[in-house]
C-alpha cells in the first residue's frame, strides 16, 4: 500500500543514529533537560495533582515511574499523568513549524516506554528526533489553517509524532506503524477554547497516552485505516477541509535538515506563559531596561503583536493564574513592573497584584496593520513627560519564538528552579548532567531512579 500513513512510515523508520546531525544531537539533549525539567515542576500543580485523585488513575503499579515522586504504575498511566504534568505551567518547549510544544509529547511518552522495554539512551535519542520530525513535517503541510481554526496542535499533530517515536522505540513494521497512526488520526484531539484552564495540559496527557497506546495496539494486530489522513471523512479534510492542506510539505524533505536540528525553529522558553506572549514580553523587559521605565512614569502602553497571536492571548482581566499565563495584557504589564516574567508570577494572588492590574489599565492591545513576520511584534510606550518609546521586532531570531538558544548556564537555571520543587537540591546537577548526555544510559532505569525523591542514591 501507498497511503500517506505508509509513507510517513517509511520516512519514521529510516533514520539511523549515525545520521544524526550535531545540532539534532545537542537540542535533543537540551529538550530531554527542559522537559524533564518542567514535569517535575508541573507534577505539584493542581492539574496533575487532581488526576492523580481519580480512582482508577495511577492505582495499578508497574514499571513506568510518575516523575518526581515514588510511585511507579503502568506504562500508559505513567505518560497520562508525566504528559499532563510536563504542559501544566506552559514553560515547555516551542517549535515555530509545529505551531506548538514537541517536546511535551514525546519525552513524557518515551521514558515510561522505554522503562518497559529497557531502552537505551542511544534508542531513545534516535525515537525523539523521529516523534520531533514527524509532529513538524504533519504541522507543515496543514498550516497556519489548521492553527487559526482553533485546533490545539500540540496535541492534534503531536499525537504523531508519540506514535512516530513509541514505533520506533517498539521497532514496528512499517505496516504495523502506519496502523498505528491511522488509529491515532481518530484519537486526536484538543480545542483553543480551553486555553487557560487545566484541560490544554489535559490534552497532552490524553495525546501521550493514546500516542503510546495506539502503538502499542498495532504491536497486538489491533486494526485501522492506514488511509484515515488522506480519505474523504479522514483526518486532513476533516479537521482542516478540503483545498487547506499539502500533502507534499508533509513528505518534502524528512530530516534534511532535522526539524529539531533548526530547521522547525525549536526553543526553550524562558517565560512560563504562553509562547504567544514571548516576543511582546521581551520587547517590554528591553525598553524597561534601556529607559528605566517604572510603573510610575507610564502614561500608555499599546502592543502590537502579529494578528495570530491574540485570538488566544487576548484577555485584559484574566482570573485565575493559569488564565493570566494567556493574556498578554497581563504578562507584559508584568514584565514592566518586574523586568521578568517568572513562575512566581502566576502562582497564588500574583495575578491580581494591584501595582500591575492599574498598569493593565493603561494597556492596549490590537494586531499589527504592517507585521508580516508570524512572530513579530511591537510595543510602544508613552511615559507622562511627553516620552514616546518604540521596540519593533520584524524578524524573529532563530530557536522559535522563545528567541536565542539558551546558554547552558542559563538551562541550568531554569531547570534548577523547576526541578528542586519536585527533588532534593543536592540531587539536581547530577539529574542535569545525566540529561545532558542522554544518548550514553545504558538502560533507561538508570535515569528514572534519578527522579524518584524517595530512592537513597
Amino acid at each position: 500500500m501507498n497511503t500517506l500513513a505508509h509513507q510517513i512510515a517509511q520516512r519514521i523508520h529510516a533514520l539511523r543514529f549515525e545520521d544524526l546531525t550535531s545540532e539534532a544531537l545537542q537540542w535533543t539533549a537540551s529538550a530531554f533537560v527542559d522537559t524533564v525539567g518542567v514535569t517535575l515542576a508541573g507534577i505539584r500543580e493542581d492539574g496533575p495533582q487532581i488526576l492523580l485523585r481519580i480512582p482508577g488513575i495511577a492505582a495499578a503499579a508497574g514499571p513506568a515511574l510518575i516523575f518526581g515522586t515514588g510511585r511507579r504504575t503502568s506504562v500508559l498511566d505513567a505518560a497520562l499523568v508525566n504528559g499532563v504534568a510536563s504542559h501544566a505551567l506552559d514553560y515547555d518547549d516551542v517549535a515555530g513549524s509545529m505551531g506548538g510544544h514537541p517536546s511535551a509529547m514525546l519525552v513524557p511518552a518515551l521514558i515510561p516506554l522505554g522503562e518497559m522495554l529497557r531502552s537505551n539512551g542511544r534508542d531513545l535519542v534516535l525515537a525523539y528526533v523521529a516523534g520531533f520530525e514527524t509532529e513538524c513535517r504533519i504541522a507543515r503541510g496543514v498550516h497556519h489553517h489548521h492553527y487559526d481554526k482553533g485546533w490545539h496542535p500540540t496535541a492534534t499533530l503531536g499525537i504523531f509524532g508519540t506514535v512516530a517515536g513509541s514505533a520506533r522505540l517498539l521497532r514496528l513494521s512499517v505496516e504495523q506503524t502506519a496502523i498505528a497512526l491511522g488509529m491515532a488520526a481518530s484519537f486526536a484531539a484538543g480545542l483553543k477554547a480551553n486555553f487557560g484552564t487545566m484541560t490544554k495540559p489535559l490534552h497532552v496527557g490524553h495525546g501521550v497516552r493514546d500516542g503510546v497506546f495506539a502503538a502499542l495496539m498495532a504491536r497486538e494486530g489491533f486494526t485501522a485505516n492506514p488511509g484515515a489522513f488522506e480519505h474523504k471523512q479522514g483526518f486532513l479534510d476533516v479537521f482542516n477541509g478540503p483545498g487547506t492542506y499539502e500533502t507534499a510539505r508533509i513528505l518534502d524533505e524528512w530530516y534534511e535538515p532535522f526539524e529539531c536540528g533548526g530547521a522547525g525553529d525549536p526553543g526553550l522558553k524562558p517565560y512560563p506563559c504562553c509562547g504567544s506572549t514571548h516576543p511582546s514580553i521581551g520587547r517590554m523587559i528591553e525598553l524597561a531596561h534601556r529607559y528605566d521605565l517604572i510603573p510610575d512614569r507610564i502614561a500608555s502602553i499599546t502592543v502590537l503583536p502579529h494578528s495570530r497571536r491574540l485570538p488566544h492571548t487576548n484577555n485584559p482581566n484574566p482570573r485565575t493564574p493559569l488564565a493570566a499565563k494567556f493574556s498578554i495584557q497581563y504578562c507584559v504589564a508584568r514584565a514592566l513592573t518586574d523586568r521578568s516574567v517568572k513562575l512566581a508570577h502566576f502562582e497564588g494572588d500574583a495575578p491580581f497584584d494591584p501595582a500591575v492590574r492599574a498598569l493593565m489599565q493603561r494597556l492596549t492591545v490590537r494586531p499589527h496593520p504592517d507585521m508580516a513576520e508570524d512572530w513579530g511584534t511591537e510595543v510602544i510606550v508613552e511615559t507622562t513627560d511627553g516620552g514616546r518609546y518604540a521596540s519593533r521586532l520584524d524578524e524573529y531570531p532563530s530557536r522559535g519564538p522563545a528567541g536565542e538558544p539558551m546558554t547552558h548556564v542559563e538551562l541550568w537555571t531554569k531547570f534548577a528552579d523547576c526541578a528542586e520543587r519536585s527533588l532534593p537540591r543536592g540531587r539536581l546537577s547530577a539529574v542535569f548532567d545525566s540529561l545532558m548526555d542522554i544518548a550514553s544510559f545504558a538502560d533507561l532505569g538508570e535515569l528514572t531512579s534519578l527522579l524518584d525523591p524517595t530512592r537513597n542514591l
